[in-house]
């Protein structure tokens, strides 16, 4: 064993295949003390040595639940993070590239919540008004902050339901950082545009007045996944014009008049569950990330199904793609000798708030 931890410099200039024959490698010698998670977003030279793929939470769960020492997140921090806060204490959280982020995640953090909710006390009640709501694409102090001021974590899938848990206890919400995420559930949830208002967190009181303040159902924060924001209403209409029976199915990150024009609107996993599930010889646009989009036309293509991306131009998120196979390569070759190198650990007080937050959602969803 060494005594020291193996230097990413070491790995740089390694090419693909020989990352890949040691990834291999390496795995077989940790013998299933390691488990190594994938995000749909994640590069396909990384995916294929995944043991499970799937969301960020999916995948959280799954890891907490096996009997593995380690935990490879091949995704971004926040997921880490997850995991870390699910894990049993004995589990040890990585994530092979720290410079991994959201850029989304980072538009929300604890400094600017902390004002926020600060500045909306002097306009209302905020500890009896309002429920904080963290997408899970969010640090771990913001789900620790959700979890001090009663409330709570949502997904992509479960938002409506947690829209609903939040109501049946406060009147409003503080939704954040994806703002489309929170105004395109609530409006399927029949609240007026109107009274879904915008935090600019760059301007004095978010750039509302009190009565619109007074006024908001849902309080949703200015931000939103970069990735997501680069469909427009117009790839859809120009798509079909060449291809009038396509089916179009958005992410809920996209804009309200993407999800307003789409045949369906679901998280990644529903995303795939409905295009494998439908009938054969169907043309479908997509708008979510490219790798998820690309994976899933090379899986349905013998049924005739043609999926398509929905931008003109490549977009893909350029965070998880800083996970390449020299970073895998690299954490589990140091596991293989006894050190651990890119460990991700939430303080245990923040981890203990998360941990509330998190439960909330498993409550109401």
């Amino acid at each position: 064993m060494n005594s020291t931890p193996l230097p990413i410099q070491n790995y740089a200039l390694l090419d693909d295949a020989e990352c890949e024959a040691r990834i291999v490698a390496a795995k077989e010698k940790l013998n299933g003390r390691c488990i190594v998670l994938g995000h749909h977003y994640q590069r396909d030279e990384v995916f294929k040595h995944a043991d499970i793929t799937g969301d960020s939470l999916k995948l959280s769960r799954e890891a907490a639940q096996s009997d593995a020492e380690y935990i490879v997140f091949c995704g971004v921090h926040f997921m880490a993070e997850v995991a870390d806060i699910l894990s049993r204490p004995e589990q040890i959280a990585i994530l092979p590239d720290m410079a991994a982020g959201c850029s989304m995640a980072d538009m929300a953090n604890h400094i600017k919540v902390q004002k926020c909710w600060e500045e909306l006390a002097q306009v209302i009640d905020v500890e009896n008004e309002v429920t904080p709501i963290t997408y899970i694409n969010s640090a771990a102090d913001l789900k620790a902050f959700c979890g001090k001021h009663d409330g709570i974590v949502c997904t992509s899938s479960n938002a409506e339901k947690i829209l609903n848990w939040s109501f049946e206890r406060k009147e409003k919400v503080l939704f954040f950082p994806d703002q489309h995420l929170g105004r395109n559930t609530g409006y399927r949830m029949g609240i007026p545009l109107e009274q879904m208002v915008t935090w600019d967190f760059t301007k004095p009181m978010g750039g509302l007045s009190e009565q619109q303040i007074r006024d908001a159902k849902i309080i949703l924060w200015n931000g939103y996944c970069s990735v997501h924001q680069a469909f427009k209403p117009e790839h859809i209409d120009a798509f079909k014009q060449k291809h009038p029976e396509t089916i179009v199915i958005s992410h809920p990150e996209a804009c309200f008049e993407v999800c307003e024009k789409s045949d369906y609107i679901g998280s990644t996993e529903n995303i795939l569950k409905i295009v494998r599930e439908a009938e054969p010889n169907t043309r479908w646009l997509v708008a979510t990330e490219l790798n998820l989009v690309n994976r899933l036309h090379e899986e349905c293509k013998d049924q005739g199904k043609n999926v398509h991306f929905m931008a003109p131009t490549l977009c893909m998120c350029s965070t998880m793609f800083r996970t390449d196979p020299q970073h895998l390569a690299w954490v589990l070759e140091n596991l293989v000798e006894g050190q651990v190198v890119n460990q991700v650990a939430v303080p245990a007080e923040d981890a203990a708030l998360a941990k509330k937050a998190l439960d909330n959602m498993l409550v109401a969803s």
